[in-house]
């Protein structure tokens, strides 16, 4: 099944807050055995190239696995900065070429 990585883009100036935390843990919790990776929030972060710094900034990442790319995103849709002037972006991850399983 292919896996797929959700990047966190969280509003600009957001705080962390016990009811964030709880809607956070229950959106992960309705991922169930999807959930490959909880991932982690980011602590400290940079920008390269154009990623839209005056409204957002990096909050964070997850793996999940899905049949499909439409699938990964409608996982997403459930995801807590939607609701607070963020985003969530989907992309399948691939593997590097010549570093694979036949490469050895």
């Amino acid at each position: 099944m292919p896996t797929f990585v959700f990047t966190y883009r969280r509003a600009a100036g957001y705080t962390r807050t016990p009811q964030t935390l709880a809607a956070w843990n229950a959106w992960f919790g309705g991922l169930g055995d999807q959930l490959a990776d909880r991932g982690k929030p980011v602590a400290a972060h940079a920008v390269l190239g154009n990623c839209s710094p005056d409204d957002t900034e990096p909050g964070g990442y997850s793996i999940v696995t899905a049949d499909d790319l439409a699938a990964a995103t409608a996982l997403a849709k459930g995801c807590p900065h939607l609701e607070r002037g963020g985003g969530v972006e989907v992309g399948e991850l691939g593997e590097v070429p010549g570093t694979g399983p036949a490469a050895g």
